[in-house]
């Protein structure tokens, strides 16, 4: 890349940061055009047709219902959740035991935090990544080769929750309520995935893959010329797990055999994906997929994700990682190294953007 056109992206996504109004405020400035700092560049790789139109006929749906009072509905749940994580590092759960109701205002209340006055929203802009509350666009803007049109809201919700007063009025108690429902699902999500590597139900649990949550309440807006970018490119997720709470649009797509294939919105369910570090201790046993959101001439998208993780450098705590001894041995040998401390694995995750590689590949043996 030429310095001149170096130094016009750095002029622009600099007066892009500085008007502390995001994606939004881009297309509420009435552009037909997307600025040339969102263009991404096109990724040959084919969508499945066979999952055009959000076909359900592969992605896996797991049903939860009386797990806990089923001894036989549960062993089936553990058998396919074993599969889904070894084969897709994805799958949706429905009956989890989160109200609809929940769901539905918890979406409504990021909708109402994004669609407000542009200088309500720039109260929250920080790139701060030490605040537990902050609104801004795009994590590694300066560090990624294109911007992906997609806005913002971040909780650090647990283990050390804001003060409710910096949560913005508009979606405060929601916030509160489906963070203290999300980590109870995550935690019956880690003892089944505890079970799928037959350990005790408790063993994820016990080494803290529950403890940190990080919420993000993404804003995608209607999109100009959706062909030319992207929500948010290719990339896999510096967590333990996952959960996604995704509105009706549609968008997400997952990188499995070689095609890109759309997971469908399903109602009231919640995608559950396996993150590089919980990847990493099992070993490659559960597998951690590419994915990315594509985007439509229609929108908003809303969507919510919580991420099992604490992404604050300075709160990282000195446990090490590595494979899970248990799941070794002569036929299974280790392939990443077992003293790996949380603050390498961010260390890595933070000098790179999203340029489509794994940050595990350093941390292999």
């Amino acid at each position: 890349m030429e310095l001149e056109s170096v130094n016009d992206r750095k002029a622009e996504v600099q007066a892009f940061d500085d008007s502390k109004t995001g994606v939004k405020g881009v297309l509420d400035s009435g552009v037909t055009k997307i600025p040339p700092m969102f263009h991404v560049k096109s990724d040959p790789t084919p969508t499945s047709p066979a999952d055009t139109n959000f076909s359900t006929s592969q992605f896996p749906i797991i049903d939860l219902v009386d797990i806990s009072k089923n001894t036989t509905q549960r062993v089936e749940v553990v058998g396919q959740i074993r599969s889904a994580s070894q084969k897709w590092g994805f799958f949706q759960v429905i009956n989890h035991g989160i109200p609809v109701e929940v769901l539905d205002e918890m979406i409504s209340g990021i909708r109402r935090f994004h669609e407000q006055d542009a200088e309500a929203r720039k109260l929250f802009y920080s790139r701060d990544s030490t605040k537990k509350v902050r609104y801004f666009s795009n994590g590694k803007l300066f560090r990624d080769m294109a911007g992906t049109w997609r806005d913002t809201l971040a909780f650090s919700v647990n283990p050390d929750p804001p003060n409710p007063q910096d949560i913005p009025a508009v979606c405060r108690d929601i916030v509160a309520e489906y963070a203290k429902q999300v980590k109870a699902l995550g935690i019956t999500i880690f003892e089944l995935l505890s079970e799928a590597l037959g350990l005790n139900p408790s063993y994820l649990k016990e080494m803290d893959c529950a403890e940190a949550l990080y919420v993000m309440g993404q804003y995608y807006p209607q999109c100009p010329e959706p062909e030319l970018t992207l929500g948010i490119s290719k990339h896999t997720d510096c967590t333990f797990i996952t959960i996604l709470l995704q509105d009706q649009i549609g968008g997400l797509q997952v990188l499995h055999d070689n095609h890109w294939v759309n997971v469908p919105p399903v109602q009231g369910a919640l995608v559950v994906n396996i993150g590089d570090i919980l990847r990493l201790m099992t070993n490659d046993k559960f597998t951690s997929l590419y994915h990315r959101v594509s985007l439509r001439n229609k929108g908003p998208r809303i969507s919510v994700v919580t991420y099992f993780l604490n992404f604050t450098m300075s709160e990282c705590t000195s446990k090490i990682y590595g494979p899970i001894k248990e799941l070794l041995s002569e036929e299974n040998p280790p392939v990443y190294r077992d003293n790996i401390t949380m603050k390498e694995i961010l260390t890595h995750y933070y000098a790179k953007g999203l340029d489509g590689n794994s940050y595990l590949l350093p941390l292999r043996l």
